[in-house]
């Protein structure tokens, strides 16, 4: 596992002088349940740390860009999906450590720990080298191209404003298949604007896979629209 972590580390483009901070950040407590490890020596404290440094670098981000935006229009879309993509970029679940049930209900692919990975991955990071280097991988690997996460994990709501400013006809969302068993399952649906399939998408939920087609289906307006 340790080699895995090294390239881990190549990914990132950091270099842990405490190497076991980052062993630490991606060990799930199922994992240190398994192994009869101690509570604190799973990665939720440091992400519990890591979302606090992620909150206030995200924030002062935000505030910088948005220099105009009153108080309360300055919210943070560091949210759990926008995380979940961001992990999904580094592939960070293939580098968690979990416990044999967890991994055998596809928790590797789950959005929550992934999200909850890279938090603890923040706070590791914070602990390691400083708020200076924490800041660094946050703006990389986070606060990189913003308007395309916030496009591809809220797609439908997206999609749904173009359509009704722009149709007549109505969304429709189909379940094509599901493969696989029921604890590590893949859903493929298409979506529809009156009879033409604009978009289709494959997830680990039905609800995942309906974000994928959404926007799949807005890229694919966007690009009718060019022509």
């Amino acid at each position: 596992m340790r080699q895995k972590l090294k390239e881990l580390e190549k990914k990132i483009g950091y270099k842990f002088q405490r190497f076991d901070l980052l062993c630490q950040a991606m060990r799930h407590s199922s994992y240190a349940n398994e192994k009869h490890m101690e509570k604190n020596e799973c990665n939720e404290r440091l992400e519990f740390l890591g979302d606090a440094v992620l909150e206030l670098v995200s924030s002062e981000f935000l505030f910088f860009e948005n220099k105009k935006m009153p108080e309360g229009e300055l919210t943070s879309i560091v949210c759990e999906p926008s995380l979940a993509f961001c992990a999904r970029e580094l592939n960070l679940g293939s580098y968690l450590l979990l416990g044999k049930g967890e991994e055998n209900t596809g928790g590797r692919y789950r959005e929550s720990l992934t999200s909850d990975a890279l938090e603890a991955l923040i706070g590791a990071i914070y602990l390691d080298g400083g708020f200076a280097s924490a800041k660094e991988f946050i703006h990389r690997f986070v606060l990189n191209d913003l308007e395309h996460k916030k496009l591809f994990f809220d797609s439908k709501t997206i999609l749904q404003e173009i359509v009704q400013g722009n149709f007549n006809e109505p969304i429709e969302y189909t379940l094509l298949k599901e493969e696989g068993p029921d604890h590590n399952k893949s859903f493929f649906i298409s979506v529809s604007i009156g009879n033409e399939v604009y978009g289709n998408g494959k997830g680990r939920t039905k609800k995942a896979a309906e974000q994928e087609a959404a926007y799949q289906a807005i890229l694919e307006l966007h690009k009718r629209k060019l022509k």
